[in-house]
């Protein structure tokens, strides 16, 4: 018999090595890149919006995993169910029936979508993106989708095919045959919708890079247009959707949107289960699964499990009970507005602007002499820098986890668990107005460390 598998034991005795086991086997870049900027943090334990070191030192998480921990670590709603359904010993993925937790999840993301009608559960966001990318190409019989710069749908071949940033394309070419246009031009889009190939329009009803959404009435216009050439409107509610704007997806602050297609993950995962979800017209699903014979065209071997479909109805009951929704507009409308107070206040403060719990804060050229001098300095190097040495400052002095909101960006995003409050407010705001009191005062901390980084930029090229 083999010796008895104790996880506890395997995490006490090697839990120390965990950024060499990085640099041994994973992706070496990782732990030396967060060595670089001072995240090489070791954290012992997690709940609701906080992290806590072994000294027991809190950190407040306004990430939650890129938007995963949507309700927060550890949410005991979630976590009752996943005990639940392991406790079950359910006949899971035999592939010859008809399980009911999928069909049960179904109907309640529906119930929030009632224009659409069928699901396809997979495992992860871009591979939502990669079924709405085939089911359109698939319903339509044309080729190609047209997308946004700057957007991100993920990095699968065919989601990095209307991935709006170059940073992530580099090397992976020949992809397909799409085109992108700016977020917001109507006219680039029907443009590209005359040439009468073009199967659907992949958007992010707010683009997670920057913060930004398109102007009003874009997307009703988009959907019209699309209508008309016989295209199909696909919202990627990956990052915004279940609940992160403040409402339960962000198509729906754009009165009369209707999407043909919706890709949501992340929130949905309860932070414990890959999941994605490809919600769709009855139309479309019924053009792709045409007959018997086709029945298994587009699967997934992990899609629909147990596990991830207890762990969905646990995540939209606890939105439901907790009213977490009208949490995240309410919270997110008082962070927003406090910060945006301090835009006035600091000159290396550019915008404050997103919606619900999706928030950008963007850096730009100050004014005076000194602070411009400094500021060049760190564009030359790298654009970018000043963003993160905003970033480090409060992880390291403050305890705060963020992010800047994307490569060569000057914007830190703030995406927390849908659950925080008023307390969690006061101590952001707080630390990050520390921050910048630093920025702009005489002490030269944060500039002292932008050189570091400005080294570092310069030692990669």
């Amino acid at each position: 018999m083999s010796k008895e598998f104790d996880l506890g034991r395997l995490l006490a005795e090697r839990g120390g090595e965990r950024y060499e086991l990085h640099a041994r086997h994973l992706n070496h870049q990782l732990p030396r890149m967060l060595r670089t900027i001072g995240f090489d943090k070791v954290y012992e334990r997690a709940e609701g919006a906080y992290f806590w070191d072994a000294d027991g030192n809190d950190y407040l998480d306004m990430l939650a995993g890129f938007g995963v921990m949507g309700l927060g670590r550890h949410h005991p709603v979630v976590r009752k169910a996943l005990h639940d359904v392991i406790d079950a010993s359910l006949a899971d993925l035999t592939r010859f029936d008809c399980a009911p937790l999928p069909g049960l999840l179904a109907e309640k993301l529906l119930a929030h979508s009632p224009h659409l009608d069928r699901v396809f559960f997979g495992n992860s966001g871009t591979e939502a993106v990669e079924t709405a990318l085939k089911f359109a190409r698939y319903a339509t019989g044309k080729p190609r989708i047209v997308y946004c710069t700057h957007a991100f749908h993920g990095l699968t071949t065919g989601s990095l095919s209307v991935n709006g940033e170059s940073g992530f394309r580099d090397g992976f070419a020949p992809l397909l045959p799409d085109t992108a246009i700016e977020l917001g031009d109507l006219a680039a889009l029907e443009r590209e919708l005359k040439r009468g190939d073009v199967a659907g329009f992949v958007v992010e009803p707010v683009q997670g890079k920057g913060v930004h959404e398109p102007s009003p009435g874009f997307l009703l216009a988009a959907q019209e247009l699309l209508h008309r050439h016989k295209a199909l409107l696909i919202a990627d509610e990956v990052q915004t959707g279940l609940g992160r704007t403040g409402a339960f997806y962000a198509y729906q602050h754009a009165e009369g949107v209707e999407p043909d297609l919706v890709c949501v993950a992340k929130t949905l995962s309860g932070g414990y289960v890959p999941v994605g979800a490809t919600l769709g017209k009855d139309w479309v699903f019924k053009k792709v699964y045409s007959s018997m014979d086709r029945v298994l065209v587009h699967s997934a071997s992990f899609g629909s499990n147990a596990q991830a479909m207890a762990a969905g109805l646990a995540v939209l009951a606890a939105l439901e009970d907790e009213d977490v929704i009208a949490n995240a507009r309410a919270t997110g409308e008082l962070l927003r507005t406090r910060l945006a107070a301090l835009v006035d206040r600091y000159e290396l403060l550019r915008d404050v602007r997103g919606r619900g719990l999706m928030i950008g804060i963007e850096f730009g050229r100050p004014s005076s002499l000194k602070l411009r001098s400094r500021w060049t300095m760190l564009q030359a190097a790298r654009k970018g820098l000043f963003a993160q040495m905003v970033v480090v400052p409060l992880l390291q002095r403050h305890r705060i986890l963020t992010q800047v909101s994307g490569d060569h960006l000057e914007v830190i995003k703030l995406i927390p668990p849908l659950i925080i409050g008023d307390a969690e407010v006061d101590r952001f705001v707080e630390a990050f107005t520390a921050v910048m009191d630093d920025a702009h005062g005489g002490s030269g901390l944060m500039w002292d460390f932008g050189r570091t980084l400005v080294k570092q930029a310069v030692g990669n090229r």
